[in-house]
């Protein structure tokens, strides 16, 4: 602890402290912060099915650069590293909801309802046809 103290008072610390290595990641959390919380407080309904792994193919490729990048940028690493992996599980939300039966067993007779519109829609076709 002493050591970080020692370091968080000299000229290297200020330099790091006011240079865009610390506030880009700094200023970039906003984004995993907002998936990490619409983890807990939003509905599956509200989930992008395209945009959840958009950002995190999104993330992947800037938690390389950040890797990469002489000196490595740990703070973007982690930045980028929580945002992927929040909007991959924002991904399995939305896909067990809409594909794997979530929905049906959230909200039975709107499931319900759902298959008597289909069929009403199977008779009407027929009866044209």
């Amino acid at each position: 602890m002493a050591g970080f103290i020692n370091w968080a008072k000299s000229p290297a610390a200020r330099q790091y402290f006011f240079s865009t290595h610390f506030w880009g990641p700094v200023a970039n959390w906003g984004l995993p912060l907002a998936a990490l919380s619409d983890i807990v407080n939003r509905d599956e309904e509200s989930i992008s099915g395209v945009m959840s792994p958009t950002l995190a193919a999104y993330s992947m490729i800037f938690m390389r650069f950040a890797w990469r990048v002489q000196p490595r940028n740990y703070l973007l690493f982690a930045c980028h590293a929580t945002n992927a992996t929040a909007q991959i599980v924002q991904e399995g939300r939305y896909l067990n909801y809409w594909h794997f039966g979530g929905r049906e067993k959230k909200h039975p007779i709107a499931a319900g309802v759902d298959e008597v519109k289909e069929k009403a829609k199977d008779a009407v076709e027929k009866v044209k046809a």
